[in-house]
């Protein structure tokens, strides 16, 4: 796990699909939104964020650049599979979002493999697209086939720094070497 901001936390809030623990949300059908809406809007500097303008600089393009981080904490029962969708909106004038646009999806993931741990998406925070507006604002969408019907959470955020290393599916450990394999000092 890397270092959190709760300000960078797209889960575990009151809207969306927050399922009141306080980190996840809990999708179960069709496509919906995270809990929390990422507002990057400078608080007090120039340009102010009304009416259109100001944006924090998520330093896209820095080495190290932040990450979004998409993983599931509680293994998901029925449905078919999950997607995870990245998108942006810039303010609408009035201090809320506009547009949204899509800026990042997800692999679609089957059932068999939306277990504990299972990292849904694991990207650099992306730049803008081509004809976007610069985002103000940023969510999550979750787009399922089927019904999850019990369990299943998912944590979503933006970090500095993640645990990257191949974790072995048999074992849990970070190591990505295959059960029974022994490694030579």
């Amino acid at each position: 796990m890397g270092i959190l901001d709760s300000l960078l936390l797209f889960t575990g809030g009151t809207g969306g699909v927050g399922n009141g623990d306080g980190a996840t949300d809990s999708p179960t059908t069709g496509t919906q939104n995270s809990s929390n809406i990422l507002d990057l809007g400078v608080v007090s500097g120039i340009p102010t964020s009304a009416n259109g303008g100001g944006a924090r600089d998520m330093g896209i393009g820095d080495d190290p650049s932040l990450k979004l981080q998409v993983q599931v904490t509680s293994n998901f029962v029925a449905g078919t599979s999950l997607g995870v969708v990245l998108q942006g909106a810039p303010d609408n004038g009035a201090g809320a979002p506009g547009a949204w646009t899509t800026m990042y999806t997800g692999p679609v993931v089957l059932l068999a493999s939306l277990i504990q741990n299972f990292r849904l998406a694991d990207i650099d925070v992306p730049r803008v697209i081509p004809g976007q507006a610069v985002p103000r604002f940023l969510r999550l969408n979750y787009v399922s086939v089927g019904t999850f019907t019990v369990g299943g959470k998912i944590e979503g955020m933006i970090v500095l720094d993640r645990i990257d290393q191949i974790q072995g599916t048999a074992t849990g450990a970070l190591s990505g070497y295959p059960v029974g394999i022994t490694v030579a000092n």
